[in-house]
């Protein structure tokens, strides 16, 4: 118990864009642009500053669906430059929405000078509410989503940035990606499950019986099948198994082509499945090209950097 409510030591993002600090910053210091590509924000607003020398106050909102939302404020406390060119901008926030997991936090963002662009960072920490329950649901749940979330939303910034993908097509292509994944994985487990393992089809023995091959090899096929499916959702990166499907499709078709040609004809036949499943991942191998990841972010600090 006592691990799970120990003090964390915060989150820490890094990356590397290749844009200028200027382009950077502007991407992430104007509140129209900044709730664009950051998934923990659906709405960011400046409130009117009495005077420059106060802090500049916003209010935030997070849509959880369903017509719900999280409501938050924060306030700059304070930006910087050195010597060496880096931009530091630190802030404080808090909500008193009682839906909020977050009490109240600080944090900073960086922005370091490289030879290849610029190192855009962040730490944060925050205070969660509702004692050692929220203690507990934060460090087991929340905070590991909401550093992903913040690693994911800084790789989207940089597509947007480096290769002008914008947000609304990074989060599109994320779910094509994601439905194609998912869907081919279904199909691979339904047909691994339902008709090799549960009820040993009739046709599945047939067809095993035009390509020569024993009716006991269903079983593993229909493991291989599921385990198949399985490596797609584990390696949700990997792009080439989408490739893999293709040919797995490719080679399926021509079979049931040559060794069971009645088949083909049939309501609900091979052909069409294959044919699916291969357009599927068609879709998924296009939208892997562009997709934004958390892997791609620094999270945590090197000793020389801090």
């Amino acid at each position: 118990m006592l691990s799970l409510v120990a003090r964390d030591p915060g989150i820490y993002v890094e990356i590397l864009i290749r844009g200028s600090i200027d382009e950077v910053w502007r991407h992430t210091q104007e509140p129209s642009i900044h709730e664009l590509w950051d998934l923990r924000f659906s709405a960011i607003r400046y409130l009117p500053r009495p005077a420059e020398s106060e802090p500049q106050r916003f209010l935030y909102s997070t849509r959880l669906g369903f017509g719900l939302h999280i409501d938050g404020e924060g306030e700059s406390t304070g930006s910087r430059e050195d010597a060496g060119g880096i931009r530091t901008s630190a802030l404080k926030f808090w909500s008193r929405d009682p839906k909020s997991l977050i009490e109240h936090g600080s944090g900073y963002w960086r922005y370091v000078p490289a030879r290849d662009g610029t190192r855009f960072l962040t730490w944060y920490d925050y205070q969660p509410r509702f004692g050692v329950l929220g203690r507990i649901l934060d460090r087991l749940v929340f905070r590991p989503w909401i550093g992903w979330a913040t690693a994911w939303s800084f790789d989207r910034l940089r597509l947007w940035i480096d290769e002008g993908i914008t947000p609304a097509a990074s989060l599109k292509f994320t779910l094509i990606h994601g439905v194609a994944r998912l869907g081919i994985a279904f199909i691979w487990v339904w047909q691994g499950l339902v008709p090799k393992l549960l009820h040993r089809d009739a046709d599945e023995r047939a067809m095993m019986a035009a390509a020569g091959l024993p009716a006991d090899l269903i079983p593993v096929i229909g493991l291989i099948e599921i385990l198949f499916a399985l490596v797609g959702l584990w390696l949700w990166r990997w792009r080439s198994y989408f490739l893999l499907n293709i040919v797995a499709m490719i080679v399926a078709a021509s079979l049931v082509a040559l060794r069971s040609p009645a088949y083909i004809t049939a309501a609900f036949n091979p052909i069409t499945l294959n044919a699916g499943v291969a357009f599927l991942s068609i879709a998924g191998y296009l939208a892997a090209s562009s997709l934004a990841t958390a892997s791609r972010c620094l999270r945590r600090q090197l000793a020389e950097r801090k």
